[in-house]
């Protein structure tokens, strides 16, 4: 099978490698991809936001399945031009990829059908907004309407840090037109998972739940980040875990087809786990990043099948290994926000057996691999349960180095003293 991911991150890197495991008889591309990707597929220099060249580097290949890794591209509705021409895509449509990249729209669509998440309101004017925060009299949440690369939440702990949150956003636009509208919800309490599903139409198929690790610094503190680390499975009970698809995703499902713009693709909740039960987040449209690289490891079968059974809808064959992953990122100096870039990377020739390694944001300059995003490596331990694969994984960290390295060091610490505990409150949430 020729298959094509749209990407350049960790995410697409680990959906590469899991696609080489499948077997030789994979023809694989990647546009652009990156040094990592670069020796298991053939990297087309294509930005994955230029449609246009996508659908031509689309209609060149001919692809028997085309994954999208970011979320950028479906949000300007490369599914739909990808169909146009006769593609088969792995993704949902733009229309449906509001539920990502509008929070407003996505809100909405849980208020009106039931779906249980933070009270909300939305605004198009700072200072419609500063008065709601001086007049509210809890904790909230200031949030980016649109695409913000996992950067645009500010979980307040004063009226004045949400003050400035609106300020950033709305009035220094410091996420572009992502913040040109938010939202303002109430602060829940509680400890979050990341639950992906497989959906097509009203039929959904739960992967592994997840835990991402949001927060840049250890003990939850810090920025928002795209993400730190991930552990998988999360600690979430059976009962919980069937409670989030039947009260969550399955509705969410409905309610697309119900809207007029059924869902298709990857489908990804992320949770708060309050003395309420669980409630929403976010959606996500896309496979989550890090968490597709703890799950990904995990998953039994052939991939590409899977999907391409996902888009017929039919039952995809999904068998789990039955082991624990962690995942660390390594990142650069001043993440999430300015940084430097092309320092040299060391150490990857030293990586131990059993932890993989991700290129999330690599160049090569003169032949030397160099740092080249904010989100540089992605070092995943496996094991047969959480501590294992922990240990495996920060074995794997300290073989590695760049100036101004900056990871946690806590990463599924949390996640290896709950054992799928119940879903009372453990601290305040990270989003």
């Amino acid at each position: 099978m020729r298959v094509l991911v749209v990407g350049s991150g960790g995410r697409e890197h680990v959906l590469v490698w899991r696609l080489a495991q499948d077997g030789a008889s994979h023809n694989l591309h990647a546009a652009p991809g990156n040094p990592g990707i670069a020796s298991l597929a053939a990297c087309d220099a294509v930005d994955p936001t230029d449609l246009p060249a996508l659908v031509a580097l689309a209609d060149r290949l001919r692809p028997d399945l085309t994954i999208v890794g970011p979320e950028a591209p479906l949000a300007a509705g490369i599914v739909d031009a990808f169909r146009r021409q006769g593609h088969r895509i792995f993704g949902p449509a733009q229309r449906a990829a509001r539920l990502e990249s509008s929070k407003i729209f996505a809100k909405r669509i849980m208020v009106r059908y039931g779906v249980p998440t933070a009270a909300f309101e939305s605004f198009d004017r700072p200072d419609d907004a500063l008065d709601y925060i001086r007049r509210a009299d809890r904790p909230v949440v200031v949030k980016a309407d649109g695409l913000a690369a996992g950067k645009g939440v500010v979980v307040a702990d004063t009226a004045l840090e949400a003050e400035e949150a609106v300020a950033a956003m709305m009035v220094r636009r410091v996420h572009g037109a992502a913040g040109a509208r938010i939202v303002i919800e109430e602060r829940l309490d509680g400890r979050e998972a990341s639950v992906l599903a497989f959906v097509h139409g009203t039929r959904v198929w739960p992967l592994l739940p997840a835990q991402d690790h949001k927060r840049v610094f250890d003990g939850d503190r810090g920025p928002n980040t795209g993400g730190m680390g991930a552990v998988a499975p999360a600690p979430l009970a059976p009962a919980l875990a069937a409670h989030v698809v039947d009260e969550i995703l399955e509705p969410m499902a409905a309610a697309m087809v119900s809207e007029g713009q059924p869902y298709s693709g990857v489908l990804y909740a992320g949770i708060m786990l309050t003395s309420d039960g669980p409630q929403v987040l976010e959606f996500n449209c896309r496979f989550g990043d890090p968490e597709a690289q703890v799950i990904l490891p995990l998953l039994e079968g052939d991939l590409a099948q899977a999907l391409v059974d996902v888009l017929d809808g039919r039952e995809p064959d999904l068998g789990w290994s039955g082991d624990a992953a962690v995942c660390v990122v390594l990142a650069s100096a001043g993440y999430p926000g300015p940084y430097a870039t092309g320092r040299p990377i060391a150490g990857l020739d030293r990586i131990p057996s059993g932890v993989l390694t991700f290129h999330a944001g690599t160049a090569v300059r003169d032949g030397v691999l160099v740092t080249g995003g904010g989100r540089v490596l992605n070092v995943v331990g496996s094991g047969m349960n959480l501590e294992r694969a922990r240990e495996r994984a920060y074995a794997g960290v300290s073989a590695l180095a760049f100036d101004g390295m900056q990871f946690r060091s806590d990463i599924g610490a949390a996640a290896m003293d709950r054992k799928a505990a119940p879903a009372e409150p453990a601290g305040r949430g990270a989003r």
